[in-house]
């Protein structure tokens, strides 16, 4: 395999929700890959611990708060990205989360979900791709080439219990996937390539005690019954992310488009017999 087929050198990748676990992680190995890195966010707290992890790998980057919900900031950061760097090559679109209001539960029936929360889960997750995909986009029809990359979820396949709102959403997000390759391709160019991951089970901060018990890191009843069905045994870390997405992002996967990636120890794969 040639270095070309793996490098990232000189490419300028916009990551949403880039002061997220997953996209920090994501940000960092494009940097050490030769990216510019351009960080997309709400929370400006965050965006700064992880340009000071970029700083200190001499990474050139740069943090823009942004709303993935308003098409008009979004907007704003694609000014100032190309104000800044001339281009964009990546994006990808990693904005996304849940919220307890929108999720059913023992005093929360799926009758009693707020339609507010409802909306802002699906919102979040499905239109900030969408709006991204919308405003990067057409820079990518513009210059004739371009890679998105967005992050779907397992259960977008098959849904998890509790999380309606958060799984639909998943679903769209895979299903605009492939449809906006076959757009892309068909109306603006064939170097332009859209595809998605699909994380298994993670174990991260946001979800480490709905998993394990605070007390002693043993399993909760979900925690186990998810491990039950994952052949390899153990729950996904965020750097195992990281291979899937440089296989995506470098110029080697240019014939790899429309695809959604499973990246679950194997989740998918198992009947439960």
């Amino acid at each position: 395999m040639s270095n070309k087929s793996v490098s990232n050198d000189g490419q300028v990748a916009v990551l949403s929700g880039g002061a997220g676990v997953l996209c920090a992680e994501m940000a960092l190995a494009l940097g050490d890959a030769g990216a510019k890195i351009v960080l997309l966010d709400i929370g400006e707290e965050n965006m700064a611990k992880v340009s000071k992890q970029l700083k200190e790998r001499d990474v050139e980057h740069l943090t823009l708060k942004t709303n993935v919900m308003d098409k008009q900031s979004i907007e704003e950061a694609a000014r100032k990205t190309l104000d800044r760097f001339g281009k964009v090559d990546i994006l990808i679109n990693g904005a996304g989360g849940n919220k307890p209001t929108a999720t059913t539960g023992p005093d929360q029936s799926f009758f009693d979900l707020s339609e507010d929360a409802v909306k802002w889960v699906f919102d979040l997750n499905f239109m900030g791709t969408f709006l991204a995909c919308q405003v990067f986009g057409k820079i990518f029809a513009d210059q004739k080439s371009g890679n998105i990359i967005n992050i779907s979820s397992m259960n977008a396949i098959t849904p998890l219990t509790k999380i309606p709102a958060y799984s639909a959403a998943k679903a769209a997000v895979s299903n605009f996937t492939q449809w906006l390759a076959v757009h892309m391709s068909h109306n603006y160019s064939t170097d332009i390539r859209v595809n998605a991951i699909a994380p298994g089970f993670l174990l991260t901060n946001q979800n480490r005690f709905l998993l394990t018990n605070e007390s002693d890191g043993s399993l909760t009843d979900r925690g186990k019954t998810i491990i039950d069905h994952t052949p390899t045994a153990r729950f996904g870390n965020p750097d195992d992310l990281i291979s899937t997405i440089m296989w995506l992002a470098a110029p080697g996967s240019s014939f790899v488009h429309g695809i959604v990636v499973p990246i679950d120890g194997g989740f998918s794969a198992f009947s439960g017999v």
